[in-house]
């Protein structure tokens, strides 16, 4: 009972409670003076109530039997007070046997009480018109009026006390339920009541045995009910049918349409249980009920309209996105407006996007000028839209939910219905938990290509049937992601920058732990891992393999992907020993204009986890990937050029600029000191002339050598021109630099040189240092006074040198 509307509580329990009153009283002073008659009444009164046809109700699950003749002459022969127990046996037995559902107890009560209630007012009617209960004395034009009064009383009391019930119950018009459902059975209560008095008056001239002539045209009656409503049955049953199979089909497409919008798939269901629940607690006819299911599963159909990477954009819309999805409503509107649906949706699907403060779309309609429907929907749609993920939000709490709804009220929702929603959420949310139904499933087996499949590789054998609208809403997130993936490729040069784009593109549609990207070097036949993240990717990192071993190397000489296979292959291969968490391994070469660029391996930490679809999305990403990626590298080896110098392999002047810049800035900013050695080679001339130019080159390249290991690393030591060599020390002042001009001109000395075999030739540098800020604030300042100092340390070296013999002439082994 506590399903019911309060107001259909309230009249049931009030019609219980009188029905228990009468019976009390009115069996007080009880006296049954036939007992024989009163049993034989009884025990065919309950026999009768199993003679009963099903009404034409929906919900209600309401009868009508014949026994209502056989309580009508009961009224006759025993009156109401006898007869209220024979009525409320009956309705016992006609509510509980040959039930196709069992009635809750309260309705049986109803069902006795109420005709507890209507005997003793046809009773009242009966003698108020003269006619004396037990005695049929009279002529049949006496007996007309209190007979035809009596059996008015009974029907007009009974059906009115059935079809209000029904009616609060299923919020429907009382009047309305009396009118098409229980007006077309009075000539079957009056029928009743003639063939009962005929049967009461030959029972009350003792001539039983032709009381049971009587029952002829009850049974007539019964048999043309039952065959007429059960025509009506069986062509309810087709329209429900046919209603079901357009219902289905309706659901299916806005079922399809939702998974396009990438939202779940029991979103539709629960709003439309929501919007149906909420429309029944505002009083809306079945029929306007029904509409508004409709327009709950329809209410998205014009985003057939909108494209697709508007639909499934993660952040905000511009203006023209906005715009284009503002159409949504009047589309779907003109759609479903050519469909001759028998309750209106068009107008709701037109105007669910209105606003109670008049800003909505597309109209600009406020308050009540928007239709009620479509004021259901746009609060229960915000509410379950806010209670969802969609790929611009996450799910919110309920309780973050309901405070933004209501903080919506009277802004953007009609505040009656909010409030109302909020009050009856708890229910709405049971009844849409009941209604939900196991998603359809995809059967059929597509099978796995054999190019999947290599040897190394492992698929799980037993793949899980797919659901269908996870299915469209995949397919509508793959081209989305790979539409994103396209643009935002083109927004990165460095290979660094392209792979942690990919990554996380990559992890919208594909499962994965970890990413590595791993090069190919042709000179060595090798892959080497360039780029990892996630789960181990340190070990992943150092990761190097030949061509054809390990999974990387199997897929780099074999050109064909690798689905499920085991990463620990890899670590193997590269002679590492680290155990790892991974598990499962998608790997797919990267090829441009038939070139190997390298592989692209995506990682999980569960085992067989990758599939067909799996391995054809990234052989899709591959193929873009790979133009890109090959770009990268050019880029980042022409980037390299640029800043190197190509004789020694140190930075060049270029680089040492741009550093030394950044350098003198931080220094500024953390007030500290920056020195620069600027050396250069002695005698680089003259070995040139020598030896020749090769030789001279190799000078160069094994003083860049020791330069480079005699500083710190996150020194830098630079090529400047000719023979001159620049090391910058950052965070240096004067007497470390002294130091380190002493201790790189030591380093240099000590070094040994061939200038051909079994011939040494020592070499030396002449250096000079200058200080930021003491010896200048800006580099052109530094360098002057560095070089400065350096020709006065070469000239003071070659003044040292003077006295003794020409440097060329003090070779190691001696001159031939």
């Amino acid at each position: 009972m506590r399903s019911l509307p309060i107001a259909a509580r309230v009249f049931v329990a009030a019609g219980i409670a009188l029905g228990a009153v009468l019976l009390v009283v009115c069996s007080l002073h009880l006296s049954i003076h036939d007992p024989a008659l009163f049993a034989a009444m009884l025990l065919l009164s309950s026999l009768t109530s199993a003679f009963k046809v099903n009404l034409p109700l929906d919900r209600s699950g309401s009868t009508m039997s014949v026994s209502y003749a056989v309580d009508f002459a009961s009224l006759l022969l025993l009156g109401p007070d006898q007869t209220m127990i024979v009525a409320a046996v009956s309705a016992w037995s006609q509510c509980t046997f040959r039930m196709k559902v069992r009635n809750p107890p309260y309705r049986t009560l109803f069902s006795m009480a109420a005709l507890i209630i209507t005997v003793q007012a046809a009773g009242l009617a009966y003698a108020w018109l003269g006619g004396v209960p037990g005695h049929l004395a009279m002529s049949s034009i006496e007996l007309a009026r209190p007979l035809v009064g009596a059996a008015t009383t009974y029907f007009v009391l009974n059906t009115a006390l059935v079809a209000s019930a029904i009616g609060l119950s299923t919020r429907q018009s009382p009047m309305k339920v009396w009118n098409e459902n229980f007006l077309w059975s009075a000539p079957s209560y009056f029928v009743g009541a003639g063939a009962a008095a005929v049967a009461a008056a030959i029972v009350d001239r003792s001539t039983y045995w032709l009381a049971p002539l009587a029952a002829a045209p009850l049974y007539l009656t019964y048999r043309t009910y039952k065959v007429y409503l059960g025509r009506i049955e069986d062509e309810q049953r087709h329209v429900h049918q046919v209603s079901d199979l357009h219902l289905a089909t309706i659901e299916a497409l806005a079922l399809a349409i939702d998974a396009k919008d990438q939202t779940a798939q029991t979103h539709i269901r629960r709003v439309q249980a929501y919007a149906a629940g909420l429309a029944r607690a505002m009083g809306m006819s079945e029929n306007e009920i029904q509409g508004v299911k409709t327009a709950a599963l329809l209410h998205d159909i014009g985003k057939l309209a909108v494209p697709e990477h508007i639909l499934s954009k993660p952040g905000p819309l511009t203006q023209e996105e906005f715009q284009k999805i503002r159409i949504h409503p009047q589309v779907g509107a003109e759609i479903i407006g050519a469909v001759p649906f028998p309750y209106p949706v068009a107008p709701l699907i037109l105007s669910h996007h209105e606003r109670w403060d008049g800003k909505g779309y597309p109209s600009g309609l406020a308050g009540e000028q928007i239709p009620l429907g479509a004021r259901i929907l746009a609060v229960v749609d915000y509410f379950d839209a806010l209670m969802s993920d969609r790929p611009y939000h996450r799910a919110m709490t309920f309780e973050a939910a309901i405070g933004l709804l209501q903080q919506e009220s009277g802004r953007a929702l009609d505040p009656t219905l909010v409030r109302m929603f909020v009050e009856l959420y708890p229910a709405l949310n049971a009844e849409a938990e009941a209604v939900q139904e196991p998603a359809r499933r995809l059967n059929l087996d597509a099978g796995h290509s054999e190019t999947a499949r290599p040897s190394a590789g492992f698929l799980s054998d037993e793949q899980p049937p797919k659901n269908v609208f996870t299915d469209i809403a995949l397919a509508h997130r793959e081209l989305y992601a790979l539409y994103e993936l396209a643009q935002a490729l083109g927004a990165s040069l460095g290979v660094a920058d392209t792979m942690s784009l990919i990554s996380s593109k990559l992890s919208n549609i594909v499962p994965l732990s970890g990413c590595a990207l791993f090069l190919y070097k042709e000179e060595t036949q090798s892959l080497r891992c360039r780029f990892a993240t996630g789960t181990d990717a340190e070990m992943v990192q150092q990761i190097t393999a030949r061509s054809g071993h390990g999974l990387v190397g199997w897929v780099a000489r074999n050109r064909r992907p690798l689905v499920n296979a085991r990463p620990g292959a890899d670590f193997e291969a590269s002679g590492l020993s680290a155990s790892t968490t991974l598990h499962a391994a998608l790997i797919c070469p990267l090829v441009f204009n038939d070139r190997l660029i390298g592989t692209l391996a995506v990682y999980h930490t569960d085992a067989d986890v990758y599939t067909d679809d799996h391995r054809r999305l990234l052989d899709r990403i591959c193929e873009q990937a790979a133009a890109v990626i090959y770009n990268s590298i050019v880029f980042e080896q022409t980037q390299e050029d640029s800043l190197t110098d190509p004789l020694t392999g140190l930075p060049n002047m270029r680089f040492m600029f741009m550093h030394l810049s950044r350098e003198l800035a931080r220094a500024e900013r953390l007030k500290s000191e920056v020195s620069l050695l600027v050396m250069d080679l002695d005698s680089f001339k003259d070995i040139n002339d020598t030896y020749g130019h090769h030789t001279g080159d190799r000078a160069l390249r094994e003083v860049a050598g020791v330069l480079r290991t005699a500083i710190r690393p996150y020194d830098i030591c630079v090529r400047y021109a000719g023979d001159e060599f620049i090391v910058v020390l950052s965070g240096c002042g004067a007497e470390e630099a002294e130091r380190k001009r002493l201790e790189l001109q030591k380093a240099v000395q000590e070094m040994q040189f061939d200038v051909r075999p079994g011939r040494r030739l020592p070499l030396s540098i002449s250096l000079g240092a200058a200080v930021y800020p003491h010896d200048g604030e800006v580099y052109e300042m530094l360098l002057a006074t560095a070089d400065g100092r350096m020709y006065r340390d070469k000239s003071q070296r070659k003044q040292a040198a003077a006295p003794t013999a020409p440097a060329l002439a003090r070779v190691v082994g001696g001159l031939s």
